[in-house]
């Protein structure tokens, strides 16, 4: 199996983004401004309640650094 170069990330889902963005953090433990942030799906509330409801769904990865050395 080939080995791209594509960046490494997780996805993940949460009631809204920000709740999203914030489990993504807590599981890399690292800080908004190390990741980039891309919204897969934004949240989507079911009428009056009613079945329909979706999770807003996003995808981190980690900078690169650029401290090399």
């Amino acid at each position: 199996m080939k080995e791209d170069n594509k960046e490494k990330g997780i996805e993940v889902e949460a009631g809204t983004v920000e709740e999203a963005i914030k489990k993504a953090l807590e599981q890399l433990g690292v800080s908004r401004d190390e990741v980039k942030i891309k919204v897969m799906c934004e949240e989507k509330k079911g009428l009056f309640g009613m079945e329909g409801e979706k999770p807003a769904k996003i995808r981190v990865t980690l900078k690169k650094s650029k401290n090399k050395y």
